[in-house]
C-alpha cells in the first residue's frame, strides 16, 4: 500500500510521510498480525492516472489521512486494539502546526530564537548557582545513601523483612538513622546495659566516660555508636554551612582529619576492634584503619595518606609512626574521642611506654599542647571549625575497675596528678584516667557484680597430680570435645609441649603466643573461627577482647598469675547472654592460688568436675607412647639445630669444617640412628592401632551394653536414641546409621549440669592440705636420704670385710 501511494507536497508533507512509511515497515516486520493486513485484498478509490487530481485546492488531505475502504477484522479472526484519546490529539496539534504556511512558520522561528536568548542568560545565572549547591549534594549523598539510590537500601532492608517493633529498646538512645540501619541489619535487638548506661551520657551529654562491664557486654559499640553519632551530626551541620556560605564553609568545616583515636593493648584486639566499627559503619562513609604491629609500616603509611577518620591501634606502633612525624597522627588538634579500651592491661608495671608519650601529646582542654615542637598543630587549632572545636571526649573501659570513693574530688583537686609525678609512672587506672583528660563531671559507669565473671558462665575444677594434666586434658578434649574450646597456658613452653602430644595423639590444635609473627596469628585465629569443633591452645595474649562466637569451654591448664586475668580468660566463653563452662587443672602447687581466686571472687564453693576413672587407663597408656615419641623427635631436632647452628656460623666466619669422627663413631652413630628410627616407627604403629579403636573405658563389655554399669555419659546417650526412635518404626527396613555408645562427644557444660556436684571451698583448710602435703614430700625425702646412707654404709662394710 505504501508504495502504491505518492506524496502530495513536496516541501513539507513528503518528510513526515516518509518517516511514517518506515515505521510501518518496521512494524510490518515485527508484528506477524499486522502481515496479515498487507496480504488482504484492497480496492483502490482513487484513480490510477492522478490519485490525488480529485483533492487539488481543497484541505482533506492535509494530515495524512487516507480514505480506505472499510474491513471487518472479525471476518479475518483480527483484533485491532483501542488506541488512547488524548494521544491522537496531541500528534494531530504537531503535525498541524508543521504544515502551516512558511510565512508563519518563519514568524515562530525568530520568536522561538528570541524566547532562547533570554533563556540562556538565565540558565547561565541558575549554574553559578548550581555550582554552589554541588558539594553540599555530594555530602548529602554520602549521608543519606538511601535517599539517593532511589529506594534500593529501603528496599534490601525491607526484603529481610525486618520488624521496627522487634528494635524498639533502641528507639530511647535516639541514635541517627543511618546507625539505626545498621542495627537493624547487624540484627541487635537490644542495647546491653553498658551501652543502654554509656550511649546517652556520651552521645547527648558529651561526657567523658569510665566503664567497667563484665566480658562479652557490648562495650566496642558502647564507645563505637557515639563516635559515629557526633561525626554524623557535625556533617549534617557541615552540609547546611555548604548551602549557605558555598567554597568558604571548608575554612570553616574541614575534612580528612583524624577525629578519634581508640588504644588496645593487643593487635588481635585493635583488629576486632576495627572489624566490628567496619560493620557498623557500612554506608556511612566513615572510615576505620588499624594500626598495629607485625605488619608492615609502608602498607599502614599508604592507608594513612587516605587520612581515616577513626584509627585504632596498639601503642607500640602508633608511636613508632608518631615520632617518625607521620602527619595524619601528628595533627591531634582535631582530636575529639580518646579510648583507651582493656585499660586495666595498660597500667601493669613495665608496659606500654609509649602510651604515657602518646598521652603527653594530646593537647589539653583549653586547646594548647603539651609537648614542645607542637605549635603548628596549636596555630592550626585556630582555623578549626566550632563543631569540632568541642572538648575532647576521653573513655576509658575495661571489665575489671577498682576506682576509689573519692575520685571525683581527687580529679578536681589534682591530687592524682601528685602521686603520678611521685611515683613515676602510670601505675593506676585513677591516674591513667586523669593523664589522659579524664574531667570531674564524668559518667562513672561499673556494671560489674560481685564475681565480676559472666551470669551464665558455670565454673568447675578438676583435682590432679601436676604430672596428669596432659592426661586429664585428653580426656576433656576427646571425651568431651564438642564446641569450641581454648586451652590456656602461663608459659609458651607449656604450651609447646602440649600441643606436640596433641599432635601426635591425632589431635588438631591451633597455637597462640607472642612469640608467634602477626600473619600466623591471624591464620590461626581464622582457622580456630571457621571450625565449630576447633581447639586453640593460647597463652594471656589472647585472653583479652577476643571475641569469637561459639567458644564452649575455657581450660585452664596452668593458673594465671592474678584474679583479673582469670576473669578475662574466662570471658572468652558465655559472652553476649550465652552460657559457657570454665575448668581449671589444680595441682598441689596451685591450692594457694586457687584459694586466692576464690576469695577474690568471694566464693565459697566450686563444682567439682565429673570424670569417669574407668577411661583414664587407656588414656595414659595412649599419652605414655606420645611422651616416647616427642622425646625422640625432640632430640633428633635438637642435634639438627646445632648441627646446622655450628655449620651456619662456621660458613660466616668462611671456616672449612673438617669432620675428625673415625670410622668406627661413623658405624656407631649410623647404627644408633638406625635403632632409634625403628623404635620411633614401633612406638607409631602402636600408637596408631591404639588411635584406630574409640575410646573405652576399662571395664566396657562387647557383648553386654551395661555390662560395665550405666554412667551418665551412656545414660544421656540411651535417651537420645529413645527420643530419636519414638516416631520411627522399629520394624522398617530403613537402614540406620551406626551408633558408637559410650564414645560420642558430650560438650563439658552437658556432662557439668547433669553430673557435676558442688564442693565447698575452704581457704583454710585448703592451707593446712597443702601443708601436710609439703610435710609429707618433706618425711619422703628424708626417708629416701637414710636409706640411700645405709645402703652405702652397707657397702662400705662389705668392702672391709672383703678386704
Amino acid at each position: 500500500m505504501a508504495a502504491n501511494l505518492q506524496p502530495t507536497q513536496p516541501s513539507l508533507s513528503s518528510k513526515p510521510s516518509n518517516k511514517k512509511g518506515k515505521g510501518k515497515r518496521k512494524r510490518n516486520a515485527q508484528d506477524p498480525e499486522l502481515d496479515q493486513l498487507d496480504s488482504l485484498p484492497w480496492n483502490q478509490s482513487l484513480s490510477e492516472d492522478d490519485p490525488f487530481s480529485a483533492f487539488v485546492g481543497s484541505h482533506e488531505l492535509e494530515g495524512g489521512f487516507l480514505s480506505l475502504e472499510e474491513i471487518d477484522e472479525a471476518g479475518y479472526g483480527l483484533e485491532i486494539p483501542n488506541v488512547d484519546e488524548g494521544k491522537p490529539g496531541r500528534n494531530v496539534k504537531s503535525k498541524k502546526r508543521k504544515h502551516n504556511n512558511a510565512d508563519d512558520g518563519t514568524e515562530e522561528k525568530v520568536e522561538e530564537e528570541e524566547k532562547t536568548g533570554e533563556n540562556e542568560e538565565k540558565k547561565k545565572k541558575r549554574k553559578k548557582k548550581k555550582k554552589k549547591k554541588n558539594k553540599a549534594k555530594e555530602t548529602q549523598k554520602n549521608e543519606e545513601p538511601a535517599a539517593v539510590s532511589n529506594g534500593k537500601d529501603e528496599d534490601d532492608v525491607d526484603g529481610e523483612l525486618v520488624d521496627e517493633t522487634d528494635f524498639h529498646a533502641w528507639n530511647e538512645l535516639r541514635l541517627h538513622p543511618l546507625l539505626m540501619k545498621s542495627i537493624y541489619r547487624l540484627g541487635f535487638k537490644e542495647p546491653t546495659p553498658i551501652q543502654k548506661a554509656c550511649i546517652p551520657a556520651a552521645a547527648h551529654q558529651g561526657k567523658d566516660v569510665v566503664g567497667a562491664a563484665e566480658t562479652g557486654s557490648g562495650k566496642t559499640l558502647a564507645f563505637g555508636l557515639p563516635i559515629f553519632q557526633r561525626l554524623l551530626e557535625e556533617r549534617y551541620k557541615a552540609t547546611k554551612m555548604f548551602e549557605e556560605m558555598g567554597d568558604e564553609a571548608e575554612k570553616f568545616a574541614p575534612k580528612c582529619l583524624m577525629r578519634a583515636l581508640i588504644i588496645t593493648p593487643t593487635r588481635e584486639l585493635a583488629l576486632q576492634v576495627t572489624d566490628h566499627l567496619k560493620e557498623v559503619a557500612k554506608g556511612i562513609s566513615i572510615r576505620v584503619v588499624p594500626i598495629v604491629g607485625g605488619m608492615s609500616t609502608e602498607k599502614q603509611e599508604r592507608l594513612l595518606k587516605a587520612r581515616p577518620e577513626v584509627i585504632v591501634g596498639t601503642p607500640g606502633r602508633l608511636w613508632e609512626l608518631m615520632s617518625g612525624g607521620e602527619k595524619h597522627l601528628v595533627e591531634l588538634h582535631s582530636l575529639s574521642f580518646f579510648v583507651l579500651d582493656e585499660a586495666d592491661r595498660m597500667i601493669e608495671n613495665g608496659h606500654f611506654r609509649e602510651l604515657q608519650s602518646i598521652i603527653d601529646m594530646l593537647p589539653a582542654a583549653n586547646g594548647s599542647v603539651e609537648v614542645e615542637g607542637q605549635s603548628q598543630n596549636a596555630q592550626s587549632c585556630v582555623t578549626l571549625s566550632t563543631l569540632q572545636r568541642k572538648k575532647r571526649q576521653t573513655f576509658v573501659f575495661s571489665a575489671t575497675i577498682a576506682l576509689s570513693a573519692d575520685f571525683r574530688k581527687k580529679l578536681k583537686r589534682g591530687l592524682l596528678k601528685s602521686k603520678e609525678e611521685k611515683t613515676g609512672g602510670l601505675n593506676s587506672i585513677e591516674t591513667l584516667s586523669e593523664r589522659a583528660g579524664i574531667r570531674a563531671d564524668a559518667a562513672i559507669i561499673d556494671l560489674t557484680n560481685a564475681s565480676i565473671l559472666a551470669h551464665k558462665l558455670e565454673e568447675s575444677f578438676i583435682e590432679c597430680r601436676e604430672e596428669d594434666k596432659d592426661a586429664y586434658l585428653y580426656y576433656l578434649l576427646s571425651v568431651h570435645g564438642q564446641g569450641r574450646t581454648i586451652v590456656f597456658c602461663t608459659s609458651i613452653a607449656a604450651l609447646r609441649h602440649i600441643s606436640a602430644l596433641l599432635r601426635i595423639l591425632g589431635v588438631h590444635v591451633w597455637t597462640l603466643h607472642a612469640q608467634m609473627q602477626q600473619r600466623a596469628r591471624l591464620k590461626a585465629i581464622d582457622r580456630f573461627r571457621s571450625n565449630e569443633h576447633g581447639i586453640l591452645i593460647a597463652t594471656d595474649v589472647a585472653a583479652r577482647g577476643l571475641d569469637i562466637p561459639g567458644v564452649r569451654t575455657v581450660v585452664h591448664y596452668q593458673l594465671p598469675h592474678s584474679a583479673e586475668v582469670y576473669v578475662h580468660r574466662s570471658g572468652r566463653t558465655a559472652r553476649a547472654f550465652t552460657d559457657g563452662c570454665s575448668i581449671a587443672l589444680i595441682s598441689p602447687n596451685d591450692t594457694s592460688k586457687f584459694a586466692s581466686l576464690c576469695k577474690s571472687f568471694a566464693k565459697e564453693s566450686f563444682q567439682r568436675f565429673p570424670l569417669e576413672e574407668s577411661y583414664m587407663p587407656e588414656v595414659i597408656k595412649r599419652l605414655s607412647l606420645a611422651r616416647q615419641i616427642d622425646k625422640i623427635m625432640r632430640k633428633e631436632s635438637q642435634e639438627k639445630a646445632k648441627k646446622t647452628w655450628f655449620e651456619r656460623n662456621a660458613e660466616l666466619v668462611e671456616l672449612i669444617v673438617e669432620k675428625d669422627d673415625s670410622e668406627d663413631e661413623r658405624v656407631n652413630n649410623y647404627k644408633q640412628k638406625k635403632i632409634t628410627s625403628m623404635q620411633l616407627n614401633k612406638l607409631q604403629q602402636e600408637l596408631n592401632t591404639l588411635l584406630s579403636r574409640p575410646l573405652e573405658p576399662k571395664s566396657f563389655s562387647h557383648r553386654y551394653l551395661a555390662g560395665a554399669g550405666v554412667s551418665p555419659l551412656l545414660q544421656h546417650q540411651l535417651e537420645e536414641l529413645a527420643r530419636q526412635n519414638m516416631g520411627n518404626d522399629l520394624g522398617g527396613n530403613k537402614k540406620r546409621k551406626l551408633v558408637v555408645i559410650g564414645q560420642d562427644c558430650v560438650e563439658p557444660l552437658q556432662a557439668l549440669r547433669s553430673a557435676g556436684h558442688e564442693v565447698r571451698v575452704d581457704v583454710k583448710e585448703m592451707a593446712e592440705k597443702r601443708k601436710s602435703m609439703e610435710n609429707l614430700r618433706r618425711k619422703r625425702k628424708e626417708e629416701k636420704k637414710r636409706s640411700r646412707d645405709q645402703r652405702r654404709r652397707q657397702k662400705k662394710n662389705l668392702n672391709r670385710d672383703n678386704e
